[in-house]
């Protein structure tokens, strides 16, 4: 086996060798002419002149070869529904979906927003629009109308496919109210919204003219014939809009072939899926998670792929793993927040089900702890692979590559640069960090194939956001913290916009929250750094205990804060120390899972927590609030 090493430097060293044989993996219907063109630092094209499709590549290839095998598995436990697409029913589905986009006057280039619980119809429309040659924005489904109308005017849609509401731990959540408003918010509304009616929410209202049924559209289309829509490989395929934006929304552009030759390439080289294999992964379609690892990169690398709506502990802590063994599952993927969420549960659920078939699980999302990477490793007695990527890479960016060398798994660590990433530690000067020296993760462009090509509609914001670091050498900031040892594993640090400056020190979040969950007694912590008139900013930490009788009294919490200091000063010393250790029931996150530090750390400095509108459960936001008086 070649050593990762010796892979990794060939991407670096002979990119155009390397990503030609890399995009092999893929149908072209043209080939390309050149590999990367990078004639306009920062923006590369990748694989110019090729045409082809993602839906072909995801759907039409695997369906004339394996039509009957397993390709879209739904699964509801919220309402009960499971059911299986073969390749040849996805692609009817897709032809169907993608016939109606045309009827409705959807063409190539134009936009589509997808705005959709996690049904199958959301899949549909992703490569209904890929198919046709349509770029497609989803947006979570229960944004916020204003967040939703930002959205719609910087996308421009013609059309909206949308479903009348979703449904979480048995709670309806209705979507239409919120479309209407932010269509009626918007500057730049689309002729028409196709509508899925699951059922759920009785008495929505139907805009005449503008609203269509998308059962009644889909029985006049059932079995239409919509060829692919090949495209030149730099064409856009999708935007997608980061979380937390204010102000104007960030889209981030992906490119067509670019995007997948990465997907295929990760699929066989890091996720190490094989066709006629199972992933489950358990993010949701608004994310890039999903766009990338539920719905593109497993139907790409010909598995079938899972698509589950529900919760990990609804009706039990042990439905994941019921699902693995029920369909088989090979490659896991979830995000160390939900590990941390079953954490909380009897480990033996862990070992209640059948686990053979799984060879690794894959966690993304936010820096995972070491405490949370060794419960879910010897708990499942299965490989588990910390990755770290953002929506912007569309594709890790740091992780182990098992597919080229099974190398050693370390706890609290995404390993090594992916290859085709020129990834180093830069301190603020522009230099490169010598090993365990804190600094800035960066990459040195061209950024490889799969990142963002540029921000949509600005160009400009794209090189002011990413690029503008240091003046010399031109580097893509990830703007995340971080340390790679002297063996080249890596470690993330929290975002620089996290690190907390205490006295001149700089102090990672995810440094003292690993330190406090080294106290048994700790199932989970959010440390924010809140202004302090002498030392600038102090670390205050928000964790939640395992057993509510350690914090029973007064008396008792006072303890245990006194405890979990002495852990963190056994850990980092004195000045990891945060000022306070607040016990909470809860932590504010979106419902995909994604911790709301800033939010808390508004709140705890008196401040507007801005756009709560994904927030998965008010109410642990409210009693931050509370307890802060």
């Amino acid at each position: 086996m070649t050593s990762y090493s010796a892979f990794y430097r060939q991407s670096i060293e002979q990119p155009d060798a390397f990503w030609t044989e890399e995009a092999r993996l893929v149908d072209w219907y043209k080939p390309f002419h050149q590999v990367c063109d990078y004639s306009r630092p920062p923006f590369a094209k990748w694989f110019v002149g090729g045409e082809t499709n993602l839906c072909h590549n995801a759907v039409d290839r695997h369906a004339a070869a394996r039509p009957h095998d397993a390709a879209l598995i739904y699964v509801s436990t919220e309402t009960g529904h499971e059911i299986t697409y073969s390749f040849a029913e996805l692609k009817a589905e897709v032809m169907c979906m993608a016939a109606i986009m045309q009827s409705l006057g959807v063409g190539r280039g134009d936009r589509v927003l997808i705005y959709m619980p996690m049904i199958p119809e959301a899949a549909f429309a992703m490569l209904a629009c890929a198919r046709i040659g349509a770029v497609h924005s989803v947006v979570f489904g229960g944004f916020a109308p204003h967040s939703l109308a930002l959205r719609i005017d910087d996308a421009q849609p013609m059309l909206i496919v949308s479903a009348e509401a979703g449904i979480r731990n048995g709670k309806e959540i209705p979507y239409k109210h919120l479309l209407d408003e932010a269509i009626e918010l918007s500057q730049m509304p689309p002729n028409r919204v196709l509508m899925i009616d699951r059922g759920l929410h009785k008495g929505w209202n139907k805009v005449a003219g503008r609203d269509v049924d998308y059962e009644t559209l889909r029985a006049e289309h059932r079995y239409a014939e919509v060829p692919v829509t090949w495209l030149e490989s730099s064409e856009p395929s999708y935007i997608l809009y980061t979380s937390g934006t204010t102000g104007k929304p960030k889209g981030v552009q992906r490119d067509t072939g670019g995007y997948c030759v990465a997907l295929a390439s990760s699929m066989k080289r890091i996720y190490c899926g094989e066709a006629g294999e199972t992933m489950f992964t358990t993010s949701d379609i608004g994310w890039v998670v999903g766009h990338s690892y539920i719905v593109y990169g497993p139907l790409i690398a010909g598995m079938a792929t899972i698509m589950y709506e529900g919760l990990p502990i609804n009706p039990d802590p042990g439905i994941w793993w019921r699902l693995v063994e029920k369909y088989r599952v090979s490659v896991m993927f979830s995000s160390p927040t939900a590990i941390r969420v079953l954490k909380k549960h009897d480990p033996a659920w862990l070992k209640k089900s059948d686990l053979s078939s799984l060879k690794h699980l894959f966690l993304a999302g936010e820096p995972l702890d070491q405490p949370t990477h060794e419960w879910i490793m010897s708990g499942l007695d299965r490989p588990v692979i910390d990755n770290y990527w953002q929506t912007e890479t569309g594709w890790p960016i740091l992780s182990s590559v098992h597919g080229v060398e099974k190398t050693e798994i370390r706890y609290g660590t995404p390993a090594f640069a992916v290859y085709g990433y020129k990834l180093k530690i830069f301190r603020e000067d522009g230099t490169e960090c010598d090993a365990n020296e804190k600094g800035i993760v960066g990459i040195e462009p061209p950024l490889p194939p799969g990142c963002l090509s540029t921000v949509w509609g600005d160009d400009e914001r794209f090189v002011r956001t990413y690029f503008s670091l240091f003046k010399e050498p031109l580097v893509y900031s990830s703007f995340d913290w971080g340390i790679r040892d002297e063996d080249g594993y890596h470690y993330i640090l929290g975002r620089t916009d996290d690190v907390i400056n205490v006295a001149g020190h700089r102090l990672g979040t995810r440094e003292i929250e690993e330190a406090i969950q080294s106290h048994p007694a700790i199932a989970e912590v959010a440390v924010v750094g809140v202004k302090d008139e002498v030392k600038g900013q102090m670390p205050v930490a928000f964790a939640v205990v395992r057993d509510a009788a350690r914090i029973a009294t007064a008396e008792l919490c006072k303890a245990l804060e006194k405890e979990v200091m002495l852990a963190v000063d056994a850990t980092l010393g004195a000045i990891g120390r945060p000022s306070r250790v607040h016990f909470v029931g809860g932590l504010p996150k979106t419902r995909s899972g994604k911790m709301l530090r800033r939010s808390i750390q508004a709140i705890a400095e008196g401040r507007d927590p801005g756009d709560l509108s994904t927030l998965d459960d008010p109410n642990t936001l409210a009693n931050i609030k509370a307890l802060l008086g």
